[in-house]
Protein backbone atom coordinates (compact mmCIF):
# COMPACT_ATOMS: atom_id res chain seq x y z
CA UNK A 1 0.00 0.00 0.00
CA UNK A 2 1.26 3.66 -0.65
CA UNK A 3 0.00 6.86 1.08
CA UNK A 4 -1.99 9.77 0.04
CA UNK A 5 -0.21 13.02 -1.50
CA UNK A 6 -2.81 15.21 0.58
CA UNK A 7 -1.47 18.24 -0.96
CA UNK A 8 -2.43 17.27 -4.27
CA UNK A 9 -6.34 16.77 -3.56
CA UNK A 10 -9.20 18.63 -3.73
CA UNK A 11 -11.66 16.74 -2.62
CA UNK A 12 -12.86 14.20 -0.21
CA UNK A 13 -15.86 11.64 -0.96
CA UNK A 14 -17.04 9.96 1.89
CA UNK A 15 -19.11 6.75 2.28
CA UNK A 16 -21.48 7.75 5.59
CA UNK A 17 -22.23 4.03 7.44
CA UNK A 18 -19.47 2.80 8.56
CA UNK A 19 -17.24 5.14 8.13
CA UNK A 20 -18.37 8.57 9.46
CA UNK A 21 -21.20 6.77 11.98
CA UNK A 22 -22.58 3.21 12.83
CA UNK A 23 -26.09 3.61 12.59
CA UNK A 24 -26.93 6.79 14.44
CA UNK A 25 -23.51 6.72 16.77
CA UNK A 26 -20.91 8.90 15.07
CA UNK A 27 -17.31 7.33 14.69
CA UNK A 28 -15.61 10.30 16.84
CA UNK A 29 -12.12 10.20 14.88
CA UNK A 30 -13.80 10.19 11.27
CA UNK A 31 -16.10 13.43 12.84
CA UNK A 32 -13.04 15.46 14.12
CA UNK A 33 -10.83 14.42 10.87
CA UNK A 34 -13.83 15.78 8.87
CA UNK A 35 -13.81 18.83 11.19
CA UNK A 36 -10.15 19.80 11.01
CA UNK A 37 -10.13 19.55 7.48
CA UNK A 38 -13.44 21.08 6.23
CA UNK A 39 -12.23 24.58 5.15
CA UNK A 40 -9.41 22.31 3.23
CA UNK A 41 -10.76 19.99 1.41
CA UNK A 42 -14.35 19.96 -0.63
CA UNK A 43 -16.55 17.30 1.13
CA UNK A 44 -19.04 14.57 -0.62
CA UNK A 45 -21.26 12.69 0.85
CA UNK A 46 -21.89 9.57 -0.61
CA UNK A 47 -24.53 6.50 0.57
CA UNK A 48 -26.28 3.43 -1.07
CA UNK A 49 -28.79 3.65 1.33
CA UNK A 50 -32.05 4.74 -0.17
CA UNK A 51 -34.12 4.58 3.32
CA UNK A 52 -33.25 8.25 4.08
CA UNK A 53 -33.60 10.97 1.79
CA UNK A 54 -30.75 13.32 1.23
CA UNK A 55 -32.11 16.37 3.44
CA UNK A 56 -32.25 13.70 6.44
CA UNK A 57 -28.52 12.99 6.08
CA UNK A 58 -28.03 16.67 5.87
CA UNK A 59 -30.06 16.86 9.52
CA UNK A 60 -27.99 13.82 10.85
CA UNK A 61 -24.62 15.04 9.99
CA UNK A 62 -25.43 18.66 11.46
CA UNK A 63 -26.06 17.10 14.97
CA UNK A 64 -22.83 15.02 14.82
CA UNK A 65 -21.66 18.38 14.47
CA UNK A 66 -20.30 18.44 10.78
CA UNK A 67 -22.08 21.66 8.62
CA UNK A 68 -22.59 19.37 5.69
CA UNK A 69 -24.85 20.83 3.16
CA UNK A 70 -27.78 19.74 1.29
CA UNK A 71 -25.74 19.91 -2.31
CA UNK A 72 -22.22 17.95 -0.73
CA UNK A 73 -24.59 14.38 -1.30
CA UNK A 74 -24.45 12.43 -3.48
CA UNK A 75 -27.21 9.59 -4.19
CA UNK A 76 -28.26 6.64 -6.79
CA UNK A 77 -31.70 8.51 -7.00
CA UNK A 78 -29.94 10.98 -9.40
CA UNK A 79 -28.44 8.56 -11.74
CA UNK A 80 -31.94 6.18 -11.33
CA UNK A 81 -34.01 9.36 -12.09
CA UNK A 82 -31.77 10.31 -14.81
CA UNK A 83 -32.29 7.30 -16.21
CA UNK A 84 -36.16 7.24 -16.42
CA UNK A 85 -35.96 10.23 -18.20
CA UNK A 86 -33.81 9.05 -20.98
CA UNK A 87 -36.66 6.13 -20.84
CA UNK A 88 -39.68 8.33 -21.22
CA UNK A 89 -40.79 5.77 -18.32
CA UNK A 90 -43.67 7.58 -16.63
CA UNK A 91 -45.08 4.89 -14.29
CA UNK A 92 -43.63 2.81 -11.44
CA UNK A 93 -44.73 0.62 -9.28
CA UNK A 94 -42.12 1.78 -6.10
CA UNK A 95 -40.64 -0.72 -2.94
CA UNK A 96 -39.40 1.96 -1.12
CA UNK A 97 -40.18 3.65 2.01
CA UNK A 98 -41.95 7.06 2.30
CA UNK A 99 -38.44 9.03 2.45
CA UNK A 100 -37.35 7.40 -0.82
CA UNK A 101 -40.64 7.96 -2.70
CA UNK A 102 -40.73 11.07 -1.24
CA UNK A 103 -37.45 12.51 -2.26
CA UNK A 104 -38.44 10.56 -5.96
CA UNK A 105 -41.53 12.80 -6.12
CA UNK A 106 -39.44 15.89 -5.96
CA UNK A 107 -37.10 15.14 -8.53
CA UNK A 108 -39.30 13.30 -10.96
CA UNK A 109 -42.77 14.94 -10.07
CA UNK A 110 -44.00 13.80 -13.54
CA UNK A 111 -43.52 10.32 -12.96
CA UNK A 112 -46.51 8.16 -11.81
CA UNK A 113 -45.87 6.05 -8.51
CA UNK A 114 -48.84 3.92 -8.43
CA UNK A 115 -49.51 -0.37 -10.10
CA UNK A 116 -52.05 0.38 -12.49
CA UNK A 117 -50.00 0.59 -15.56
CA UNK A 118 -46.76 0.35 -14.01
CA UNK A 119 -43.74 0.01 -16.57
CA UNK A 120 -41.53 -0.81 -14.45
CA UNK A 121 -40.54 -1.91 -10.51
CA UNK A 122 -38.40 0.05 -8.42
CA UNK A 123 -36.69 -1.65 -5.75
CA UNK A 124 -35.39 0.73 -2.74
CA UNK A 125 -34.21 -0.10 0.51
CA UNK A 126 -37.45 -0.13 2.17
CA UNK A 127 -37.65 -0.12 5.74
CA UNK A 128 -41.20 -0.21 5.81
CA UNK A 129 -41.23 -3.24 3.79
CA UNK A 130 -44.44 -5.53 3.64
CA UNK A 131 -45.71 -8.61 1.96
CA UNK A 132 -48.34 -6.44 0.20
CA UNK A 133 -45.47 -4.68 -1.09
CA UNK A 134 -43.47 -8.02 -2.06
CA UNK A 135 -46.45 -9.92 -3.39
CA UNK A 136 -47.41 -6.56 -5.84
CA UNK A 137 -44.18 -5.94 -7.14
CA UNK A 138 -43.36 -9.79 -7.68
CA UNK A 139 -46.82 -10.15 -10.00
CA UNK A 140 -45.69 -7.16 -11.90
CA UNK A 141 -42.51 -8.57 -12.91
CA UNK A 142 -44.46 -11.60 -13.61
CA UNK A 143 -45.18 -9.64 -16.91
CA UNK A 144 -42.33 -9.72 -19.37
CA UNK A 145 -42.78 -6.00 -20.39
CA UNK A 146 -42.18 -4.74 -16.86
CA UNK A 147 -39.31 -3.36 -16.61
CA UNK A 148 -36.76 -4.07 -13.31
CA UNK A 149 -34.61 -1.44 -11.58
CA UNK A 150 -32.97 -1.58 -8.08
CA UNK A 151 -31.31 1.80 -6.31
CA UNK A 152 -27.69 -0.16 -5.36
CA UNK A 153 -26.64 -3.61 -4.55
CA UNK A 154 -25.54 -3.81 -1.22
CA UNK A 155 -26.30 -7.51 0.86
CA UNK A 156 -26.88 -6.08 3.80
CA UNK A 157 -26.70 -2.46 5.64
CA UNK A 158 -24.77 -1.85 8.90
CA UNK A 159 -25.77 -1.25 11.97
CA UNK A 160 -24.74 -1.07 15.80
CA UNK A 161 -26.00 -4.57 16.52
CA UNK A 162 -24.77 -6.05 13.39
CA UNK A 163 -25.54 -6.35 9.46
CA UNK A 164 -29.16 -6.00 8.25
CA UNK A 165 -30.91 -7.10 4.77
CA UNK A 166 -30.31 -4.70 2.04
CA UNK A 167 -31.55 -4.32 -1.63
CA UNK A 168 -29.09 -7.35 -2.23
CA UNK A 169 -30.33 -9.63 -0.17
CA UNK A 170 -34.26 -8.92 -1.31
CA UNK A 171 -32.96 -9.38 -4.91
CA UNK A 172 -32.39 -12.94 -3.78
CA UNK A 173 -35.99 -12.78 -2.94
CA UNK A 174 -37.28 -11.40 -5.94
CA UNK A 175 -35.12 -14.09 -8.19
CA UNK A 176 -36.33 -17.00 -6.38
CA UNK A 177 -40.36 -15.57 -6.69
CA UNK A 178 -40.22 -14.58 -10.04
CA UNK A 179 -36.93 -15.75 -11.62
CA UNK A 180 -35.82 -12.01 -12.52
CA UNK A 181 -32.66 -10.09 -11.75
CA UNK A 182 -32.83 -5.34 -12.86
CA UNK A 183 -32.03 -5.03 -16.22
CA UNK A 184 -29.99 -1.68 -14.22
CA UNK A 185 -29.03 -1.50 -10.34
CA UNK A 186 -27.42 2.38 -9.68
CA UNK A 187 -25.49 3.68 -6.97
CA UNK A 188 -22.08 2.40 -6.03
CA UNK A 189 -19.79 0.33 -7.68
CA UNK A 190 -21.29 2.11 -10.77
CA UNK A 191 -19.29 5.57 -11.46
CA UNK A 192 -22.24 7.60 -12.72
CA UNK A 193 -22.81 8.37 -9.04
CA UNK A 194 -19.59 10.10 -9.15
CA UNK A 195 -20.21 12.48 -11.90
CA UNK A 196 -20.78 15.48 -10.24
CA UNK A 197 -17.89 15.21 -8.65
CA UNK A 198 -16.06 14.95 -11.54
CA UNK A 199 -17.15 17.79 -13.27
CA UNK A 200 -15.73 20.03 -10.95
CA UNK A 201 -12.37 18.39 -10.09
CA UNK A 202 -9.37 16.04 -12.00
CA UNK A 203 -9.57 12.35 -10.55
CA UNK A 204 -6.10 12.52 -9.40
CA UNK A 205 -7.57 15.04 -7.08
CA UNK A 206 -10.15 13.03 -5.64
CA UNK A 207 -10.10 10.59 -3.00
CA UNK A 208 -12.95 8.27 -1.59
CA UNK A 209 -13.01 7.00 1.77
CA UNK A 210 -15.46 4.14 2.86
CA UNK A 211 -15.65 0.30 4.68
CA UNK A 212 -17.20 -1.83 1.74
CA UNK A 213 -14.87 -3.87 -0.82
CA UNK A 214 -17.64 -4.70 -3.10
CA UNK A 215 -19.44 -1.43 -3.30
CA UNK A 216 -16.49 0.90 -2.43
CA UNK A 217 -13.16 -0.04 -3.22
CA UNK A 218 -15.27 -1.35 -6.23
CA UNK A 219 -16.26 2.05 -7.32
CA UNK A 220 -13.40 3.99 -6.37
CA UNK A 221 -11.44 1.47 -8.93
CA UNK A 222 -13.74 2.05 -11.25
CA UNK A 223 -13.22 5.40 -11.35
CA UNK A 224 -9.30 5.49 -11.31
CA UNK A 225 -9.34 7.51 -7.92
CA UNK A 226 -7.68 6.87 -4.49
CA UNK A 227 -9.30 4.75 -1.93
CA UNK A 228 -8.82 4.87 1.88
CA UNK A 229 -10.48 1.79 3.14
CA UNK A 230 -11.49 2.21 6.83
CA UNK A 231 -12.19 -0.89 9.11
CA UNK A 232 -14.84 1.01 11.29
CA UNK A 233 -17.55 -0.60 9.38
CA UNK A 234 -17.76 -4.01 7.16
CA UNK A 235 -14.44 -4.50 6.04
CA UNK A 236 -12.16 -6.57 8.19
CA UNK A 237 -7.88 -6.59 7.76
CA UNK A 238 -8.35 -10.26 6.80
CA UNK A 239 -10.89 -9.49 4.37
CA UNK A 240 -8.20 -6.85 2.61
CA UNK A 241 -5.93 -8.86 2.62
CA UNK A 242 -7.59 -11.25 0.10
CA UNK A 243 -8.28 -8.83 -1.98
CA UNK A 244 -5.81 -8.94 -5.94
CA UNK A 245 -6.13 -4.81 -5.55
CA UNK A 246 -5.02 -3.51 -2.67
CA UNK A 247 -6.57 0.15 -1.41
CA UNK A 248 -4.19 2.94 -1.26
CA UNK A 249 -4.63 3.11 2.37
CA UNK A 250 -5.91 0.81 5.08
CA UNK A 251 -6.71 2.59 8.33
CA UNK A 252 -8.94 1.75 11.60
CA UNK A 253 -10.77 4.60 11.16
CA UNK A 254 -10.92 8.21 8.92
CA UNK A 255 -9.30 9.96 11.52
CA UNK A 256 -6.54 7.59 11.33
CA UNK A 257 -5.63 8.62 7.15
CA UNK A 258 -6.72 12.35 7.41
CA UNK A 259 -4.18 15.11 8.04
Amino acid sequence: MSSIDWNKKQCVVLDLDGTVYLGNIPIPESVAAIQRNWDRFAFHFLSNNTSHSPDSYVTKLNKMGIPARLDQFLCPTTPLVDYLKEEGIGTAYVVGNSLFKKDLAQRMPELKQQEEGAECVILAYDTELTYEKLARSALLLQKKEVRFFATHPDLVCPSPEGPLPDVGSFLSLYETATGRRPEKIFGKPRTEVLEPVFKKYPREAVVMAGDRLSTDKKLAENAGIDFICVLSGEATAEDVQKEERQPTVLVPTLGHAMP
